[in-house]
């Protein structure tokens, strides 16, 4: 089962977040037929938002990280909430296959620097918080780090990836978050950034088999790790018919009619999960009534 476990160091001068999401990204990767690079910018995007998500102390937050490319990916949405719930969408699913010099999936490239990341968090009140920055890298995992230093003076450290195996199914998928706390002291910096700068990327630390643990204790070494807290994680969209049903009223009276004039039926299918929900000539005309 994926899961994510939240910890602070011993002086209690930095926060940690960290995930394993094989199994919610390989869900996704089956849910919207992905090509490999689709596989893993998606792949990386629903991990940040992941844990992105545990951040808030607010029951029914609900945060939303969107990633806007200038390339072959446009877009990629993922929403989480603070229970560890998770759901994705990328406009571009079968994206063509790029690689760098190396042989590796080049996910930058596919998605382009001149986009943005937006992150919009709503607190169930009216109006929602949003905030934006640059993409710096197109990489995913530098962006959100970029985002928090700008956008919510938040200096950070993060860490995404995703391996694929040759048939490109999802072998390993995770990701960190590191995150200094107000008044850290120089030789806490000094500290992390060695163990940083020595750590070998997420898949090839899951790839020889090292728990979430394992790896926060990698990162938090000679720093010590307090506080730990376990969470799971799944990937499930919450959409009902309910919803399908109010989005269609929004349309209103008009297009209601013209829906049942032309078609005598409708469609809908969630980005999200791609369930179809379909509504009949008598559901229709139900609506319509109830349509402003």
């Amino acid at each position: 089962m994926d899961h994510l476990i939240t910890g602070m160091s011993n002086n209690r001068e930095v926060r940690i977040y960290v995930a394993e999401t094989t199994e919610m990204v390989e869900q996704a990767r089956a849910i919207h037929d992905l090509s490999p690079i689709s596989t893993s910018a998606l792949g990386r995007t629903i991990t940040a938002a992941a844990m992105m998500g545990m951040m808030s102390k607010i029951e029914k937050e609900k945060l939303t990280l969107q990633v806007k490319g200038s390339n072959d990916i446009k877009l990629i949405i993922a929403v989480a909430d603070i229970h560890g719930n998770v759901k994705g969408y990328i406009s571009h699913p079968h994206a063509e296959n790029r690689f760098t010099e190396d042989g590796k999936l080049a996910v930058a490239e596919s998605i382009g620097k001149e986009g943005g990341l937006i992150v919009i968090k709503d607190f169930g009140m009216k109006d929602p918080y949003i905030a934006q920055s640059e993409m710096v890298s197109g990489e995913i995992a530098e962006d959100i780090a970029h985002y928090f230093a700008k956008s919510e003076q938040q200096p950070s450290a993060v860490g995404l990836g995703v391996a694929l195996s040759f048939e490109g199914h999802v072998k390993n998928a995770g990701g960190f978050i590191v995150q200094l706390l107000p008044e850290t002291a120089d030789s806490t910096i000094e500290q992390l950034e060695a163990n940083l700068s020595g750590l070998k990327s997420v898949t090839q630390l899951f790839e020889e088999g090292l728990t979430i643990h394992q790896i926060a204790g990698q990162i938090f070494a000679g720093l010590g790790l307090d506080d730990l807290e376990e969470y799971p994680l799944n990937l499930k969209c919450d959409c009902t018919r309910d919803k399908m049903e109010k989005a269609l009223i929004s349309l209103g009276k008009v297009e209601l009619k013209d829906l049942l004039d032309e078609d005598g039926q409708a469609e809908l299918k969630c980005h999200f999960c791609n369930h179809v929900y379909h509504f009949d000539k008598v559901e229709l005309e139900n609506l319509y009534k109830n349509s402003n």
